[in-house]
């Protein structure tokens, strides 16, 4: 983890104007085109969904602003972020969260989540990490939603990327799926939401 100087730091002026608003949190929502990332998951008989949180937090480590984070009204860096997401067995109406490390291997990934994920006795286990180094992802698989709203606490220095997906259907000669993406505009623009939507769709579109 690094300490930003922030008097060289090129945000800063950003960083001020978007510290005056009350709640700075903002979410984009659009759609992805999941087709080739189906078709890798069938033939390789590993989750579409545990691949996809793999996939999405590879393309958020990628975007520096993603992984800055404020505390104690300092700005720090860190080296990668942590996956923190739901999950339901089949069966069952009650999600569970499960976090872990991305490692490097999305195969290792999938079968360590499952794993993981299966053998928890609680549902919401004690996290053994900064809790501002996780992403919160959901996924909502019975509903093709078109924008989204997290719950939240009233907190400016909140800087938790959140990402929901929903479910994808046939649309455009492909499985459109909408994904929506919480950020903390102190840190993070619409340029750093573009990069994050256009590179994890043509990370999805090389697993043809």
């Amino acid at each position: 983890m690094e300490k930003i100087n922030l008097t060289e730091w090129d945000r800063l002026e950003h960083f001020k104007v978007h510290s005056q608003r009350d709640v700075p949190l903002y979410t984009i929502t659009t759609e992805i085109d999941v087709s080739a990332l189906k078709s890798f998951s069938n033939k390789n008989k590993c989750s579409f969904y545990y691949s996809l949180v793999y996939l999405s937090t590879e393309i958020l480590d990628s975007i520096e602003n993603f992984r800055y984070k404020i505390q104690n009204q300092e700005v720090v860096l860190y080296d990668r972020l942590i996956p923190s997401f739901t999950d339901m067995t089949p069966g069952d109406n009650l999600y569970r969260g499960v976090t872990l490390l991305r490692g490097d291997d999305l195969f290792d990934f999938c079968e360590s989540a499952k794993e993981l994920s299966q053998n928890q006795a609680v549902y919401f286990p004690e996290i053994n990490y900064p809790l501002d180094q996780l992403i919160h992802y959901s996924m909502i698989p019975w509903i093709n939603f078109t924008g989204y709203q997290n719950q939240f606490y009233i907190d400016k220095d909140d800087s938790i990327p959140k990402v929901t997906f929903g479910q994808y259907i046939e649309k455009q000669g492909g499985l459109m799926m909408p994904i929506s993406l919480e950020a903390n505009h102190r840190l993070v623009d619409g340029y750093h939401m573009g990069l994050y939507f256009n590179r994890l769709q043509e990370k999805l579109n090389s697993l043809i």
